[in-house]
C-alpha cells in the first residue's frame, strides 16, 4: 500500500558514503565545495536532506521552498540562539541575530529606531567624509589586495559611523580591534569548541575580551554624549513605552553590529569590484550614474542608482555575503512534508538557491538585468533571493549596508577603473564567510578627468 502523502515522513537515512570522516563528517567536503554537496544532497534526498558534521546529525534544507519555511517559522520550531551558540555564540553573545521569540521583539523593537529613514539621512552623510579618509592612502598603478584593503576602508567607516570619536584610538588598535572582530568571526570554523590555548575558540574568546574591554572604555561618553553615531544612538534610544537598552545590551548590540556591517559589506563590494572588472560595459554604465551625482549624494540620491543598484543586487545572488543560515528545532515541526525532531540543527542553503536553475536564467552567469523590472528573476519564487535572510529575523541594517555599498561604489568608479581577466574565478576560503584567498588582488587607475 502507497504511503499516505499527508502523513509526514521522517527524514531520509543518510547513505554511508555521505557521511563523510569520523565525528568530523562532511565538514571538510563543505570547506572545499558547498555548492558542490548541496547539490548532490539535493539530487539524492531532496529539500530535507540529512547530514552529518562535527559528531552531530543535522538537516539541510534545500531550495527556496524549504528555506522559506523555516524562514517564516509559522510554528515557532526555529531557534536562532541555539544554533549560532553552536558556531559563534559565546563571540556574539546576545547579539540580535542570537535571541529569539518575545526576547527578540523586544530588543528589535528598541532597535528599528537606530534605522529610521531620519537616521538613515545622518549616517549617509558621515558615510562621505569616512570613505574619503579610508581611500586616501590607496595609490593608483599599484597591485593590491583589493578585499583586505576594503575591509580595512568598512573598518574605518565602522570607527566613525558606529564609534564616533574613536577615530582618536591608534591605528595600532584599531587594528587590534578588526584583527578580534576577524578572530571572532572564524572562530565558525572551530573543530574544539571550548576555550582551549591555540584553537580557533581560545583565540576567538580572547578576541572577545578585547571588543568588550575597547567598547567599555567608550561606553560613558557615550551615554552622556548627544551624537549621531550608531554607539551613542543605541545608547540613548526607547520606543514610545520607554524601553531602552541596558549597557550590557549595547555592547553586545554593538559588537554583532559592526561585524555585521563590516564582513558582509566588504564581501559585496569587493565582489561587485570582481564582476565590474570582467565586465567594463557594466562598469562604464555605472560610473556615468554615479558622475550624475555630486562627489556627496543623500540617500535619496544614492538610491535612484539604478544600475549600480542592478549589479549590487546581483553580487548579493552570486556570492552571498551569508550562504548559510542555521536554525535549531526546539520542538517537533514538518518541512515540505517532513518531520524534523526537536533538537536538530539545520543548516539553510541560501547560496544553494540562488543558483538553482528552476529559478534563475543561466544562474552562474553575471547578469544583472535578471532584477530589471521586465524579467524580475528574484519574483520567481517569494524565497528565491534571500541575501538578507527573511521573516522575523530579517537582517535589520540592510538598507544601511546598501547604502555604505553604493557609496563606497559612487566614490570609487568617479575615481577609479580596472580590468580583472575575465577568466579570473577566485578560489574561495569557506571556513566562516566566503572571501578570497588571494585576497582579490587588482590595479587601480585614476580616471582621466576626475570629478
Amino acid at each position: 500500500m502507497a504511503a499516505d502523502a499527508r502523513v509526514p515522513q521522517h527524514v531520509a537515512p543518510l547513505r554511508p558514503e555521505d557521511r563523510g570522516l569520523p565525528w568530523l563528517g562532511l565538514l571538510l567536503e563543505y570547506q572545499r565545495d558547498p555548492i558542490g554537496l548541496y547539490r548532490r544532497h539535493w539530487e539524492h534526498y531532496g529539500p530535507v536532506a540529512p547530514a552529518y558534521m562535527l559528531g552531530k546529525h543535522t538537516v539541510m534544507l534545500l531550495g527556496p521552498d524549504a528555506c522559506g519555511e523555516a524562514l517564516q517559522n509559522r510554528d515557532k520550531a526555529f531557534a536562532n540562539g541555539p544554533a549560532w551558540s553552536q558556531l559563534v555564540g559565546p563571540f556574539f553573545h546576545r547579539g540580535l541575530m542570537l535571541i529569539d521569540f518575545d526576547d527578540h521583539l523586544s530588543h528589535r523593537r528598541i532597535m528599528q529606531e537606530a534605522f529610521t529613514q531620519h537616521r538613515l539621512d545622518g549616517y549617509t552623510r558621515r558615510l562621505h567624509p569616512a570613505i574619503e579618509h579610508g581611500m586616501a592612502s590607496w595609490e593608483a598603478g599599484k597591485r593590491f589586495r583589493a578585499h583586505w584593503r576594503i575591509k580595512q576602508l568598512t573598518l574605518d567607516i565602522a570607527a566613525d559611523l558606529f564609534m564616533g570619536g574613536a577615530r582618536d584610538t591608534s591605528d595600532a588598535g584599531m587594528a587590534r580591534v578588526n584583527k578580534a572582530f576577524i578572530t571572532c568571526v572564524q572562530a565558525a570554523a572551530g573543530i574544539v569548541r571550548a576555550d582551549v590555548p591555540f584553537t580557533r575558540w581560545g583565540r576567538a574568546y580572547r578576541a572577545r575580551r578585547v571588543l568588550e574591554n575597547f567598547l567599555r572604555g567608550y561606553l560613558p561618553a557615550k551615554r552622556a554624549s548627544a551624537s549621531d553615531d550608531i554607539f551613542s544612538v543605541l545608547c540613548h534610544i526607547e520606543t514610545e513605552d520607554g524601553e531602552r537598552f541596558s549597557d550590557d545590551d549595547v555592547i553586545n548590540h554593538m559588537i554583532f553590529l559592526m561585524m555585521a556591517a563590516h564582513d558582509t559589506s566588504t564581501i559585496t563590494t569587493s565582489t561587485i569590484l570582481q564582476y565590474l572588472g570582467q565586465h567594463p560595459a557594466w562598469q562604464d554604465r555605472c560610473r556615468a550614474e554615479a558622475l550624475t551625482l555630486g562627489p556627496a549624494p543623500e540617500r535619496a540620491e544614492l538610491e535612484s542608482l539604478v544600475s549600480i543598484d542592478l549589479v549590487m543586487r546581483e553580487a548579493l545572488r552570486l556570492r552571498a555575503p551569508v550562504p548559510v543560515l542555521v536554525r535549531y528545532t526546539v520542538k517537533d515541526t514538518v518541512v515540505q512534508g517532513v518531520r524534523i525532531p526537536a533538537g536538530t540543527m539545520c543548516a539553510l542553503g541560501i547560496q544553494f538557491t540562488h543558483l538553482m536553475d528552476q529559478y534563475w536564467t543561466n544562474p552562474t552567469a553575471f547578469d544583472p538585468e535578471r532584477f530589471a523590472p521586465e524579467r524580475r528573476e528574484d519574483r520567481s519564487h517569494r524565497f528565491a533571493w534571500e541575501p538578507f535572510g527573511g521573516g522575523v529575523h530579517k537582517c535589520i541594517g540592510l538598507y544601511f549596508a546598501g547604502l555604505e555599498i553604493k557609496s563606497i561604489l559612487h566614490r570609487l568608479l568617479r575615481t577609479y577603473h580596472w580590468d580583472i581577466d575575465p577568466g579570473y574565478v577566485p578560489r574561495l576560503d569557506h571556513h566562516s564567510l566566503p572571501f578570497p584567498k588571494d585576497g582579490q588582488p587588482v590595479v587601480l587607475q585614476k580616471n582621466r578627468s576626475e570629478n
